[in-house]
């Protein structure tokens, strides 16, 4: 990994992301994330109606030999096995919660900024840590400018951190999460079911030797 031609490309990119809804109705959202089996990823991707948040299709994809984890650089890791799952859908979402960041990352473009960016298609990024900006009665700043959001979605546990990826606001990349939760899930319904179903493949996949 170059990080240096990496970290080029990333400022390049962050340029391009905007932080406006490009859309007004929602029938549809995803939840998007990965999951580490062995060596591997596994990308699980859900597709949700909306409001009912009753699920309409879940694919994965897996990636044999992932790039290495460094900080700043998730989507290189991440992106490929992703897409690679987003693309298998019969239908796309109207918005794609991803598993980690959005704008607040430390060029701008984390993992859902990105991941948006290469589909065009509206992101939210959701974190269970906040690892960059300050925080501030509830909002996250960085460089004085609000670009995420903390929300509690369980009573006695640890809040997460919500950021616009691509093509929504900040106040709405909230708003939607907040009408996304579904007790007692910490996680927003789309990514709790990705998450949830992803494991499911990966253990089935360990307990079979590797023969899904």
């Amino acid at each position: 990994m170059d990080l240096l031609e990496l970290k080029r490309e990333q400022l390049k990119l962050s340029s391009k992301i905007v932080l406006q809804d490009s859309f007004s109705d929602i029938r549809t959202i995803g939840g998007a994330t990965c999951l580490q089996m062995g060596e591997k990823l596994v990308a699980s991707v859900v597709v949700c109606e909306f409001p009912s948040l009753k699920m309409k299709e879940h694919k994965t994809a897996v990636l044999t030999n992932p790039l290495p984890y460094k900080t700043g650089y998730l989507a290189y890791r991440e992106m490929p096995a992703l897409i690679d799952a987003y693309n298998l859908l019969d239908e796309e979402p109207d918005v794609l919660l991803v598993k980690g960041p959005g704008v607040l990352h430390q060029r701008r473009i984390g993992l859902a900024s990105h991941l948006g960016l290469a589909l065009n298609i509206p992101t939210i990024g959701v974190q269970d840590a906040l690892t960059f900006g300050i925080l501030e009665e509830g909002k996250v700043l960085v460089d004085g400018e609000v670009l995420g959001s903390e929300i509690r979605t369980r009573e006695h546990s640890n809040p997460l951190y919500v950021s616009p990826g691509h093509n929504v606001s900040v106040k709405t990349a909230l708003e939607i999460v907040a009408k996304t939760n579904v007790y007692p899930h910490k996680l927003p319904e789309p990514l709790h079911l990705a998450h949830k179903l992803g494991r499911k493949i990966t253990r089935k996949t360990v307990e079979s030797g590797g023969q899904e």
